[in-house]
């Protein structure tokens, strides 16, 4: 089975391309959701106490948006929090992969997929492109946050451009462009490549 990734910023569509796939049969492990997930395990949350203190916490749980502040206000805590992550979506994806031989290919869904290096392990990569104001409305409206936070996040991922020069493909979602068409296209390519 070939490894997909499929990555870009905040608000470019990713879940919705993803979701596309799924309804063409094509098997998608969802990275953010791991992730966000791994924060209820209970080793995860100690090693995570180290790196960003006790402060992120309420009781036993960790609290998002007090983590989300100290994370992205601290570049240093940043990437020991995000190889603690990266390092257990990497061992979930490991044991679901095996689960999707039949498949010609899976994707694995992530936002911060070059920043984790993660292409490396991949066979292709698909970018979903949609410009910076467009994903910032939609975040805004998906998540009704203030466009502050949105504009630190972003800043912690590749600029758009550099995305797409390592990628093989590129979905350009920016409301001028027809999705399907793109993503059945793409699909193609790869279900032929998978039988060469």
């Amino acid at each position: 089975m070939q490894k997909v990734g499929i990555t870009g910023g905040i608000g470019s569509g990713k879940s919705w391309v993803c979701n596309f796939f799924k309804i063409l049969g094509v098997p998608v492990f969802y990275a953010d959701i791991q992730s966000r997930m791994l924060l209820y395990d209970k080793s995860i949350k100690i090693q995570l106490k180290e790196v960003a203190g006790g402060e992120i916490f309420i009781g036993d749980e960790i609290d998002k948006k007090v983590f989300a502040n100290v994370i992205f206000n601290n570049k240093e805590i940043l990437i020991k929090t995000n190889r603690i992550l990266h390092e257990g979506v990497k061992q979930k994806f490991i044991q679901w992969s095996k689960w999707q031989r039949r498949s010609p290919y899976g994707i694995i869904e992530a936002a911060v997929l070059f920043e984790s290096e993660s292409n490396f392990e991949l066979d292709k990569i698909i970018t979903v492109f949609a410009p910076e104001e467009l994903r910032i409305e939609r975040v805004i409206q998906r998540e009704q946050t203030d466009r502050e936070s949105i504009i630190m996040r972003m800043q912690h991922q590749l600029p758009e451009d550099e995305k797409i020069k390592k990628s093989d493909f590129v979905i350009y979602n920016d409301e001028r462009n027809l999705l399907i068409p793109q993503i059945l296209n793409i699909h193609k390519s790869l279900v032929q490549q998978s039988t060469i």
